[in-house]
């Protein structure tokens, strides 16, 4: 059918069937001898699947990229509030402290000529207030008030002051913003001792 001209074939491999003959794997094979116990069978190339490669391609490089970045800003974003709002926390602690301090300071100013006279315990509204002006300006935290006020009657002393917290590093993510703004409250009534 083919003519003079054999057809192209693949790449022999000669088997043998005799028992215990070993395999001959050849790419090309020499003609076979007229009367041989082996047979000639084409050799079909195996075909191998592209194992897929391991390493990420660009574009999942890409967006790992974008998305540590995005991660980075989240934690300094979260840092800075935490460390702000633990700023703030601590100042408004330490103005408590203090605002109860002079409104303590401020309730022992009685009225002397009143309790001698009658025995009535009254506050002498000028002297409260002295002693507690005094008393918020020596605390550590008297010298950073933005706004103080101390309001004394016969019966009690009221005491309010207030200050600012800066931003540290949400200043860089919230530009322009005010600063935390922190207010403590306190009153004190006098009272005999052992009462």
């Amino acid at each position: 059918m083919w003519g003079e001209h054999a057809p192209p074939t693949a790449p022999q491999e000669r088997r043998c069937h005799r028992a215990g003959a070993p395999r001959v794997h050849q790419d090309t094979l020499p003609p076979r001898p007229p009367n041989s116990a082996c047979a000639t069978v084409r050799r079909i190339p195996s075909l191998t699947r592209r194992r897929p490669s391991s390493q990420p391609d660009d574009r999942e490089r890409g967006s790992v990229t974008i998305w540590l970045l995005g991660l980075a800003v989240m934690l300094l974003f979260l840092g800075g509030l935490s460390l702000d709002l633990w700023r703030a926390f601590t100042e408004r602690q330490a103005l408590a402290n203090a605002v109860d301090a002079a409104a303590i300071a401020g309730a022992s100013g009685i009225d002397e000529p009143l309790f001698r006279s009658s025995g009535t315990l009254a506050l002498s509204p000028p002297r409260a207030e002295q002693l507690a002006w005094g008393n918020l300006r020596a605390q550590p935290v008297g010298r950073r008030l933005t706004a103080a006020q101390v309001q004394a009657t016969p019966a009690q002393i009221e005491v309010v002051a207030s200050t600012t917290v800066d931003f540290t590093l949400l200043r860089v993510l919230l530009p322009g913003d005010e600063p935390f703004k922190v207010t403590a409250h306190a009153v004190s009534v006098p009272v005999e001792a052992g009462a």
